[in-house]
């Protein structure tokens, strides 16, 4: 087995990827998803030959363990690089596709994604499949001939290891079920001495147990095509003629769906299959996300002059099928929907298939079934909150062309959708949109690169377009397409700032909610009309404080305070999930007088259920999510009208469309503007906008208060304003006077590990590499410095950051010092490396 070189970056050279007659000396490239930045050369025997296809899962050996690859490219021995193969090359194991599960598109997406931001290819493509596609694989261990002597020698069986004695009573253990029974290093440690010594041997088997199609029984009947005549002459009893009538009507049905039309028992059945009339057979079973939920009735609007124009240039550009980019910027409740939607229709009629993305799990089952409605069983769902078994089934019915249309969150840019005519990312501008654990990608730019490799049209669209995406559109690099009027020229939500340092001095005391907030939520009830309160913050209090000795509780792990949730009476770590008992005394003093201290959105609920004890209200956070079935049943109870406020995080403020909402109160929003990070006052400005177009989008008018301790801030005042050009003009100049995005190209390197000391060394080094790999000075390097989370899940941080104007530049100045580091003694692995980050936190 030979590897490429090894490098951060993969490498870009153009590879011989065609698929070479079958014939003696074919070597198979291929990806493995571990954290490695290289791919590796295995030859294919002969009796595999046959199945060796770009894009197919394939067993190697790497190192002391098999794994399950990827196939990325195909060589004879005439044409593969020398270096790349010797003696020493191993042969591959098994090939477990004939029909790939990657396509030569994805494939050069996911090497767009690896190549761009240094991320290992295989695991790129290992995020590219539905999880659990791919079977892991496991070690079993057997006696060897001598083993079995010894275990079978009485005279010496005082000196035989006991793990011997265990193996031997069982047929094959794996090493998992040993390291379960005696200890995870005690049981390697014994393995390893015992298949030294010639005792015992290990072996690879690919496990049974991943993700697979769901079988279930059906019935129909064995000649369809005289169907009306075979029955005619035949002695029918009333039961089995109601089976036979509902097999001609339909191709098939399950068994226990027969049983039920028909109202007859299993018995009539089988008499009927005995009698060779009907047969039993095994189908496929759709796991559908959606399960039976009730569709909104589809209408047809007659669009407003402004969307009009906007769907038409769109569908021209769709009608030449060629690469075109558009930013749609439009005011909440203006209709973009709608023109995605007009926009996938006319997709579909020229023959192509189209993808939408949206930011957040919460927006997946409001469009879904708002798509399914249009286009019925076409529609496939992508998002994490799905089962494997569902995620399996949407992925194979886009796999096979059953579904050509395409929604999900972030990870949805990979589903193999055949023929792409048309790309949608909502809310562009969402952070959520980037991945942050290995392999760290943004599925907005994926998307924009996947629509020009497959000649589509891709629309970004937003009430709040991401300052880099509204610079693209006035340097032409995006087409404009603007939506400045709400539907029927409905008005804007007025919006309020209320200043909660007036209402301190009134109160003597911090206030959660204003007395003229509380007042609008009790008028909005007694309308009967609804409210959303938004609080950026989860949980029910934010730290825990001792009043004796004024500590506070830490996580272990990470330099954050441990957020108390009253629910299940314990305090979290929101970043490594450590979770604790909450304490009745002080650990530090082991005082008793603890406070918890700040509101999270549980608290708020409860604080709104203690004063408004007659209103139906619910809470929306990550929380919830994490119920999948309680949380749509909220969002379904909530449209219906069978709620009266609604109380979340980030997750309301956005895509929801409530007529009856005619209130939003903002509760704090100073948290976010505090946060050590170039793009706050954006978030800030945009989470505002977007939760006050939550408010007034029916005929009654809305309004959003929104409650602050910093009144006079740029973001809050153009938020209320709903100004989005006069927040783009203010913050484009801070951008450009400090030199960031979008005026330069910027990376972050993280050096992390359990040793400050050396965590510290590390990074004087990469700032050393770094300073002398840039030496035209094209670059500038900051740092090195603590994050600003400079301890997280037990890790050490040090953060350096690369600012160019050259993006070709930037990234030959970081790979160079990155090798540097490494050759020098720097562990790769603790070094991170992020290209574009949405935050720098």
């Amino acid at each position: 087995m030979q590897e490429s070189p090894a490098s951060l970056k993969p490498p870009t050279e153009k590879q011989d990827v065609s698929t070479p007659a079958p014939a003696d000396g074919v070597y198979a490239e291929v990806a493995v998803p571990v954290h490695v930045f290289q791919t590796f050369t295995y030859r294919i025997p002969s009796s595999l030959q046959h199945l060796a296809q770009l894009g197919a899962r394939i067993v190697v050996p790497l190192g002391r363990r098999q794994v399950t690859g990827y196939i990325v490219a195909l060589h004879t021995a005439s044409t593969l690089d020398p270096n790349r193969v010797d003696s020493a090359v191993k042969e591959v194991y098994e090939i477990l596709d004939s029909i790939p599960v990657l396509t030569p598109e994805l494939l050069d997406v996911t090497r767009w994604v690896s190549d761009y931001y240094a991320a290992p290819w295989g695991e790129v493509i290992k995020a590219a499949l539905p999880p659990g596609i791919s079977p892991s694989i496991e070690q079993f261990v057997s006696l060897t001939e001598l083993g079995h002597a010894r275990v079978g020698n009485q005279e010496d069986a005082t000196t035989t290891h006991p793990l011997l004695n265990l193996i031997s009573t069982e047929q094959e253990p794996s090493v998992e079920a040993l390291s379960k029974s005696l200890g995870r290093s005690q049981a390697l440690k014994a393995i390893r001495e015992l298949e030294r010594a010639g005792l015992l041997e290990r072996t690879h088997r690919a496990s049974t147990i991943y993700v697979r199609a769901k079988r279930q029984r059906a019935v129909r009947l064995t000649n369809r095509s005289d169907a009306g005549s075979r029955f005619a002459n035949k002695k029918l009893t009333p039961a089995q003629q109601r089976i036979i009538n509902a097999l001609v009507q339909s191709q098939s049905m399950t068994l226990q769906e027969l049983l039920s039309v028909a109202d007859a028992g299993a018995s009539t059945v089988n008499t009927l299959k005995r009698r060779g009339l009907i047969e039993f057979f095994e189908q496929n079973l759709r796991r559908d996300p959606l399960g039976g939920q009730s569709l909104p009735a589809t209408e047809n609007y007659e669009l407003t002059p402004e969307q009009t124009g906007v769907l038409t240039e769109i569908e021209e550009r769709l009608r030449k099928q060629t690469y075109a980019a558009f930013l749609l910027h439009g005011v909440t409740g203006s209709g973009k929907t709608e023109v995605y939607i007009r926009a996938m229709r006319v997709a579909l009629q020229l023959g192509r298939s189209a993808l939408m993305l949206v930011p957040e799990i919460a927006l997946t089952p409001v469009f879904s079934r708002r798509l399914r409605a249009h286009f019925g069983d076409r529609v496939a769902i992508f998002h994490s909150a799905l089962s494997r078994g569902e995620r399996f089934d949407e992925w194979t019915r886009v796999r096979n062309g059953k579904a050509r249309v395409v929604i999900g969150t972030r990870s949805a840019v990979f589903a193999p959708v055949e023929n792409l005519g048309l790309v949608v990312v909502d809310e562009e501008h969402e952070s959520s949109y980037r991945q942050q654990d290995s392999p760290q990608y943004n599925g907005r730019d994926t998307a924009i690169v996947r629509a020009q490799r497959a000649g589509a049209v891709v629309v970004l669209g937003s009430a709040t377009p991401s300052l880099e995406s509204f610079h693209n559109a006035l340097t032409g690099k995006y087409s404009y397409l603007s939506l400045s009027n709400r539907i029927a020229n409905r008005p804007m939500a007025s919006a309020r700032l209320i200043d909660m340092r007036e209402v301190f001095d009134e109160q003597k005391k911090p206030q959660v909610f204003s007395k003229e907030l509380l007042r609008a939520i009790e008028e909005t009830a007694e309308k009967g009309e609804q409210s959303i309160v938004l609080l950026n913050r989860r949980g029910y209090s934010s730290f825990v404080l001792c009043r004796s000795c004024g500590e506070t509780v830490q996580c272990p792990n990470c330099d954050v305070t441990l957020t108390y949730h009253r629910s299940e009476r314990v305090i979290v770590c929101h970043y490594c999930n450590h979770r604790v008992a909450a304490p009745t005394q002080c650990p530090s003093c082991e005082g008793k007088y603890i406070y918890y201290i700040g509101e999270g959105t549980e608290q708020i609920e409860e604080l709104l259920k203690e004063r408004f004890t007659a209103l139906r209200i619910a809470r929306i956070d990550r929380d919830t999510v994490s119920r999948r079935r309680k949380f749509e049943q909220i969002l379904q109870e909530f449209s219906e009208g069978r709620l009266d406020i609604l109380v979340g995080t980030q997750m309301v403020a956005k895509g929801h469309d409530y007529p009856n909402v005619t209130l939003v109160g903002v509760v704090s929003v100073d948290a976010g503007l505090a946060l050590p990070d170039f793009r706050a006052a954006e978030r800030t400005f945009q989470l505002i906008t977007q939760v006050a177009g939550r408010a007034g989008r029916g005929e009654l008018a809305g309004q959003v208060l929104i409650q602050t301790y910093h009144p006079g801030h740029y973001a809050l005042r153009h938020a209320s304003a709903q100004n989005y050009q006069g927040f783009y003009d203010e913050e484009i100049r801070h951008r450009q006077n400090l030199v960031y995005p979008p005026f330069v190209s910027l990376a972050t390197l993280l050096v992390r590990g359990p040793e400050l000391s050396r965590v510290r060394a590390d990074a004087l080094t990469l700032r050393k590499e770094l300073d002398q790999a840039n030496t035209e000075r094209l670059s500038r390097v900051l740092g090195p410095a603590p994050a600003p989370l400079a301890r997280l899940k037990g890790e050490h941080r040090y953060q350096l950051l690369i600012k160019s104007r050259s993006r070709k530049q930037l990234r030959a100045i970081v790979d160079r010092a990155i090798r540097a580091a490494v050759e020098s003694g720097i562990n790769a692995r603790s070094l991170n490396l992020e290209i574009d980050p949405v935050s720098v936190m």
